[in-house]
């Protein structure tokens, strides 16, 4: 803190996120416009960001290798290997376990036992689970609306209210899931514990989720019921999914937690015949390759986050956001705010809870706003906004699956979950009813971490 009290600050170091901003998302929209598929998503955010980091060492002031040396420490971050580290380690379990057939057995499982009429609100409730069980949002739509999609056509069901249903339900998971990346870079920007952000974080998503649910049953009943036809599952298939979530929620360590997740899934798999030795091994290493993309960004974030705030970016931005924060619940507000902003300008929760961690990390330390809920919030308003903007990867894909059948402002009306999860978290800034595990353990500032309970 010492050392950043003695920057000055400058709006001019922000010119390099900046640019990486409106690359990503320009190159985007030009892409858009022009017809292609998945436009927000053709040019590579590392990529994006290499480019940020070469206009800092332009304009910045200073040697190279004072520079090279800035950019280093950003990228060895202790937060930010750990970070890095998570996303292999999840990677690595829900390759696994996916490939064991965990993600088609929980499928499956729920719409065996879901009456027809409830369809839209089961399957609701079966995006929520295999979200938070695997951590990823795009995951279980691709996962689940192809099944969902030829159900609907089946059953007389409204195609647009039951892909808004699937797209609320992975949404609520990718916002919970303490193996998601979002959860991962908000509690680590935070310095706080995945298991008490998942108990504050629940406590405002779970009547969001409710209420959803109910509205689901009142308004996603087919006009005629069609039964569905048989659907084969294994419940030994779904147990990793609730061990990895047990574990977690109760405190055990991530790595072991992820560690004990996809060697129970990869025996499992070995023992059904859906894996051999050698290929878990390479499941275990396809996971490792396919968070190299986020593993990228994180670092190159990091490092070109500690170059600018050397240089005073992080410094303009508190003291333009003190101007107007006032009180704990202000700085709530500036927090959301910042947030939503930097998703609806980046298309990537996870990209904008990087990029906006650190000033969330001040303004909590400022305006005494807990991490655990500052964390929250972080996760929550992305994930809003990521579930809701049109030019979003989720939106997107759901929207290809059904092949232009449903378009995404069609889905506007009907993303009630995203709507109700907003509510219901501005109700939690002014009547903290979510605030039990903070007030049962108070902040301690001076140490940056949790009281411990004492007897």
């Amino acid at each position: 803190m010492d050392q950043n009290e003695k920057i000055k600050p400058s709006g001019k170091a922000l010119i390099p996120f900046a640019v990486f901003i409106f690359l990503y998302l320009g190159v985007g929209i030009i892409l858009e416009t022009s017809g292609t598929e998945m436009a927000f998503y053709q040019l590579p955010a590392p990529v994006a960001i290499i480019v940020g980091v070469v206009v800092a060492f332009i304009i910045f002031k200073g040697s190279i290798e004072e520079k090279f040396s800035q950019f280093a420490k950003g990228c060895g971050n202790e937060n930010i290997l750990i970070m890095c580290f998570i996303y292999l380690f999840a990677g690595a379990f829900a390759t696994v376990a996916k490939s064991m057939g965990g993600v088609d057995s929980t499928v499956n499982l729920g719409l065996s036992f879901i009456p027809a009429q409830y369809i839209t609100a089961g399957l609701f409730i079966i995006a929520a689970f295999i979200s938070v069980a695997t951590g990823t949002s795009m995951g279980t739509i691709s996962t689940v609306a192809p099944i969902a999609i030829a159900t609907a056509e089946k059953a007389g069901l409204n195609m647009t209210l039951i892909v808004a249903a699937i797209i609320g339900g992975a949404m609520f998971g990718d916002n919970l899931s303490v193996i998601s990346d979002t959860t991962i870079a908000s509690t680590r920007t935070q310095n706080c514990e995945l298991k008490d952000k998942f108990k504050v974080n629940f406590y405002i998503a779970l009547p969001a989720a409710v209420l959803t649910f109910v509205l689901l049953i009142f308004f996603g009943k087919p006009e005629t019921i069609v039964p569905i036809q048989k659907l084969d599952y294994n419940l030994v298939k779904v147990i990793p999914y609730i061990l990895v979530l047990g574990l977690a929620v109760s405190g055990f360590n991530v790595f072991l937690t992820l560690g004990v997740g996809t060697v129970v899934a990869g025996i499992v798999g070995i023992a059904y015949g859906d894996l051999t030795p050698l290929t878990f091994a390479q499941n275990i290493y396809a996971g490792f390759t396919g968070m190299n993309e986020i593993f990228l960004l994180s670092m190159f974030t990091g490092g070109l986050a500690h170059m600018v705030t050397q240089h005073g970016g992080l410094q303009w931005i508190l003291e333009k956001i003190q101007s107007v924060v006032k009180s704990e619940k202000s700085a709530q507000i500036g927090i959301s705010a910042i947030a939503a902003a930097a998703d609806m300008a980046v298309a990537n929760n996870t990209v904008a809870i990087i990029i906006t961690g650190p000033i969330a990390k001040e303004l909590s330390r400022k305006y005494k706003v807990d991490p655990r809920k500052s964390a929250s919030l972080l996760d929550i308003w992305t994930c809003i906004f990521q579930g809701f903007i049109p030019y979003g990867a989720q939106i997107l894909l759901a929207g290809s699956l059904t092949a232009g059948a449903v378009s995404p402002l069609a889905l506007f009306p009907f993303l009630w979950y995203q709507q109700l999860l907003a509510v219901f978290t501005l109700i939690s800034m002014f009547i903290p009813y979510a605030d039990g595990l903070i007030k049962k353990r108070p902040w301690n500032w001076e140490l940056d971490k949790a009281e411990e309970i004492t007897e």
